[in-house]
C-alpha cells in the first residue's frame, strides 16, 4: 500500500499542473500570458512588501538582543506555570506572533534541549501548528495594501493565538500526559 501512495504522490502535483494547463487551453485562456502577468504582479507585490519585512526583522532583532524577551519571560513565568503552561515554551509563545523564522529557531533550540518527543517538544510543535505570525502578517500584508487602521483584527488574532496555545497544552496533556 505504501508503494502505491508513493507513486500517487510522485505524480499528483505534475498531474494537477497539467490538468490546469489543459483546462485553461480548452477554456480559451492564453495560459502563457496569464502566467507572465501573474509573475509580474507577484514581483510587484514582493517589492511593495520588502520595506515592511525589513522593519519587522529589525524590530524582532532589537527585541531579542536587548534582553527584553528574557525579562518578559521571567515576569510571566510564574503565572503561566500556575495555569499548566510550561515556562520553557514561553520564548516560542512570545516570538511566534512576530516571526515565523525566529520561532522556528526557538523551536529548534527546544528540540535540541528537550527533544522532539518530550512533553515540551510536543507542546512546542503543536503551538507552532496552531498559532500564526500575527504581527508579521499585519505589518507586511496590511502595509502592502495600504491599510492603516487594523480595527479589531489584532485583538481577534491575539485571542485566536491564545486559544491555540491553550488548546495545544490541553490536547498534549490529555494525549501524552505530563
Amino acid at each position: 500500500m505504501a508503494g502505491v501512495i508513493n507513486i500517487i504522490s510522485s505524480f499528483a502535483i505534475p498531474a494537477f499542473i497539467f490538468m490546469v494547463l489543459i483546462h485553461g487551453h480548452l477554456s480559451g485562456v492564453n495560459v502563457y500570458n496569464s502566467f507572465v502577468e501573474g509573475a509580474k504582479e507577484g514581483l510587484t507585490t514582493a517589492v511593495k512588501v520588502l520595506p515592511y519585512m525589513v522593519a519587522m526583522f529589525v524590530a524582532i532583532g532589537i527585541f531579542r538582543t536587548s534582553g527584553a524577551m528574557d525579562i518578559l519571560v521571567s515576569l510571566i513565568s510564574p503565572f503561566v506555570e500556575s495555569v499548566g503552561i510550561p515556562a520553557q515554551i514561553l520564548p516560542l509563545v512570545i516570538m511566534r506572533p512576530m516571526s515565523g523564522s525566529a520561532s522556528m529557531g526557538i523551536l529548534a533550540e527546544l528540540f535540541k534541549v528537550y527533544g522532539p518527543d518530550s512533553f515540551i517538544g510536543r507542546i512546542a510543535s503543536t503551538v507552532m501548528g496552531s498559532t500564526e505570525t500575527i504581527f508579521y502578517t499585519l505589518s507586511v500584508y496590511f502595509g502592502a495594501v495600504g491599510i492603516k487602521r487594523i480595527r479589531h483584527t489584532l485583538w481577534a488574532a491575539l485571542l485566536a493565538d491564545l486559544a491555540g496555545l491553550m488548546a495545544s497544552v490541553m490536547v498534549c496533556s490529555i494525549v501524552f500526559g505530563r
